[in-house]
């Protein structure tokens, strides 16, 4: 069935309402403060909603439910681990840091899609989301210890899981996340790149300048010099 949006999503700001209002587990309470949340919140999404579609699909919302309550606990259980582990590394001196930043190619394609995943990193100490490369559809990501990618990614693509379903992706759950690139690889590859082009000039060049045959004004020149002497 599809209704329009803007009244669905004055129900969700009454539901965030009583997060944020805060009281207790009470029904009186909780019915009391859902009416006060949609007494503030339908005026608010009448008024902004154009920065949202104009139809949802209460079936398509039906089913992305499940995938949003996974990954809002797998985002509450990273951000407990995360912030015990920053804690752990300020008391601790001597524990190693060694920034990084890596680049985190996603499956996600919606706009809604990316922006979730993106301040979920950045709401999660220890990672920020620097940028979004549209070419690559990948995430410029920070991380306080970058020694071992891979437990950067893997609660970025846990997210991406759930967000594929939750958005309706185009790609699957199923289909195999793209490969990390650290910024250690560009400078593997770039020295590289450095030493190819080094044993070259090595090879076939003296002080920088390519070996060349000498053409007929250099013998010309050589003989007028030899004439001049």
């Amino acid at each position: 069935m599809t209704v329009r949006t803007w009244p669905v999503a004055g129900i969700v700001f009454a539901v965030l309402w009583i997060f944020v209002r805060g009281i207790e587990l009470a029904p009186a309470a909780l019915v009391g403060q859902f009416l006060a949340g949609i007494v503030v919140g339908l005026p608010i999404a009448f008024l902004f909603r154009r920065l949202y579609g104009k139809y949802t699909d209460l079936g398509r919302l039906g089913h992305a439910s499940p995938y949003a309550g996974r990954y809002l606990a797998a985002f509450s259980w990273e951000l407990v681990r995360a912030n015990l582990d920053v804690a752990y590394r300020v008391l601790s001196p001597r524990v190693k840091i060694e920034p990084e930043v890596i680049l985190v190619p996603l499956r996600v394609q919606t706009v809604a899609g990316i922006t979730l995943i993106a301040n979920s990193i950045t709401l999660t100490p220890g990672t920020v989301a620097l940028d979004h490369d549209p070419d690559e559809n990948a995430l410029y990501v920070h991380a306080i210890d970058g020694r071992d990618p891979e437990s950067i990614a893997a609660p970025i693509r846990t997210w991406e899981t759930y967000a594929l379903e939750m958005f309706d992706e185009e790609l699957s759950p199923s289909d195999p996340p793209p490969a990390i690139i650290t910024g250690r690889e560009d400078d593997d590859t770039n020295a590289a790149r450095e030493r190819t082009h080094h044993d070259r000039g090595e090879d076939g060049h003296h002080n920088g300048m390519p070996d060349r045959e000498p053409n007929s004004d250099d013998q010309h020149s050589q003989t007028e010099a030899d004439e001049d002497e």
